[in-house]
């Protein structure tokens, strides 16, 4: 399964991204979280949907860097495989 999240709020420039690869390394996934020009941060992450839902679990607990007001979450076919998970 792929998750593609957007999470909004204050999560640029405060560890949010390679927060969101350590868990999603603990928890087996592979993809990445990426900076966006307005100032959301987007998460993809592919694996078993368990493992997804326990990531955006996790990205919307309040005990991630910085503040989460929102994330819009949507569940997609795996796409191209992708390797490791990256802070892009």
């Amino acid at each position: 399964m792929r998750l593609s999240a957007y999470v909004h709020g204050n999560v640029q420039g405060v560890g949010f991204r390679w927060w969101t690869r350590s868990r999603a390394l603990e928890l087996g996934l592979t993809g990445y979280a990426s900076n966006r020009p307005d100032g959301r941060v987007h998460v993809v992450a592919q694996g078993p949907r368990p493992d997804c839902e326990r990531l955006l679990d996790h990205l919307k607990s309040g005990q991630t860097p910085g503040t989460v007001d929102a994330v819009m979450a949507d569940w997609l076919p795996v796409g191209d495989p992708i390797d490791g998970f990256s802070e892009r």
